[in-house]
C-alpha cells in the first residue's frame, strides 16, 4: 500500500466524496497551451556551430544519459539560456 502525505490523503478523499468537476472551457484552454507548446519548440532555423571535440564528446555522453538526442539537448540548453532559467550548479561560487 502506498503512504500518502496529508496533502495527498485530503486530495484522495475529495476525489472519492466526488467534489472534482471538469472546468468549464477546458478544452479550448488544452489547445491555447498546445499551440503555444508548439511555437515554442518549433525548429525552423539550421544553425551552425563550431566547438571543441571535447566538448561535443562530454555533450554527447550528456544527451545519452538524458536519454535524448545531442542535438536537442543543445536546443534545450540555449533555450533555457536566453529564457533566464539556466541555473549554474557550482557550488564553488
Amino acid at each position: 500500500m502506498i503512504k500518502l502525505n496529508q496533502v495527498e490523503q485530503e486530495l484522495l478523499e475529495s476525489f472519492e466524496r466526488d467534489e472534482w468537476r471538469s472546468v468549464p472551457g477546458r478544452e479550448a484552454q488544452f489547445e491555447r497551451y498546445r499551440q503555444h507548446a508548439r511555437d515554442t519548440f518549433k525548429k525552423d532555423m539550421r544553425v551552425n556551430i563550431r566547438m571543441s571535440q571535447e566538448d561535443l564528446d562530454a555533450l554527447k555522453t550528456r544527451a545519452l544519459e538524458e536519454g535524448i538526442p545531442y542535438q536537442t539537448l543543445m536546443a534545450s540548453v540555449l533555450h533555457k539560456y536566453v529564457g533566464g532559467r539556466l541555473v549554474d550548479k557550482d557550488i564553488n561560487r
